[in-house]
């Protein structure tokens, strides 16, 4: 809260003018303080500062219109060359007015400054309140700090994560790359297989022989051969048949039978055999 008392203030400026100042200066005096009544804030503050003279309670009064304007920058600046007037009123409201700019520690250290001259329950409330504010204000830093910590972490997990999905996705297609590498290898021997026996087959059929007359020749070579390996008694027996065969085709055509009674088949059998006693001539 601004202290001010109007009543010092009019006195002041009365006594301002008639020393120091004529009429006109009297009635800026009025409308200034008019003004500031009225809320006219910026309007009191100009009017002040258009007095030609200095003095610090001039500039104390200008602090408080500037500070109830809200132009806390030219407030502070007022109140700073306001010394001379009551010291711990002064430091009260340059206390504040750092107050309102969020500068704690320089409120605290006006507050402070204030007490030691004068103690009053406004100052002590405005002290201990600024005082939270800045204990405030280090919590909320804190656990922004925190958070900011807690994201820089959380965006480090996910970027592993994000590297590590990376990493398997690559693996796998790595895998399937593989797989169809090999796939696509055997799909290439069995063509090529394939097509060496198509080639051997043509091969083979140029030369008019294809494997399956091949098979048939090599069992043929093989029959011949194990034919080649009888006996010759038994070729020579063949050829006796046949001179045999041919001599009772001989005497059944000079007989006029089919068949050869079997007593001539015997003695046909047999041309040493001695002629029986009882046998009877043709």
């Amino acid at each position: 809260m601004i202290k001010i008392i109007m009543i010092l203030l009019t006195v002041f400026y009365s006594l301002f003018t008639f020393a120091a100042a004529g009429l006109t200066d009297f009635k800026t005096i009025e409308e200034a303080k008019e003004a500031y009544e009225s809320k006219a804030y910026g309007k009191s503050a100009a009017l002040l500062n258009s007095l030609d003279a200095k003095s610090p309670q001039k500039s104390y009064d200008i602090g408080n219109a500037y500070y109830k304007a809200k132009k806390y920058d030219d407030a502070i600046k007022a109140y700073e060359n306001a010394k001379g007037v009551d010291e711990a009123t002064r430091l009260h409201n340059l206390g504040n007015t750092h107050f309102q700019k969020k500068e704690l520690d320089k409120a605290i250290e006006s507050y402070e400054e204030a007490l030691k001259l004068k103690d009053d329950e406004e100052t002590k409330f405005n002290l201990e309140l600024a005082k939270k504010q800045k204990q405030k204000k280090e919590e909320e830093k804190k656990k922004q700090e925190q958070k900011d910590k807690d994201q820089k972490d959380d965006k480090k997990k996910d970027d592993k994560k994000d590297q590590k999905d990376k990493k398997q996705d690559k693996d796998k297609k790595n895998d399937k790359k593989e797989d169809q590498k090999k796939k696509d290898q055997k799909q290439k021997d069995k063509k090529d297989k394939d097509g060496k026996k198509k080639e051997k087959k043509k091969e083979d059929g140029k030369k008019g022989k294809s494997p399956s007359d091949k098979e048939k020749e090599k069992n043929k070579d093989k029959k011949g051969d194990q034919q080649s390996q009888k006996p010759q008694g038994e070729k020579k027996m063949s050829k006796e048949e046949k001179l045999k065969e041919q001599e009772l085709k001989r005497l059944l055509k000079k007989m006029g039978q089919k068949k050869m009674p079997v007593m001539m088949y015997q003695m046909g059998e047999n041309k040493k055999t001695k002629r029986s006693e009882d046998a009877k001539p043709w």
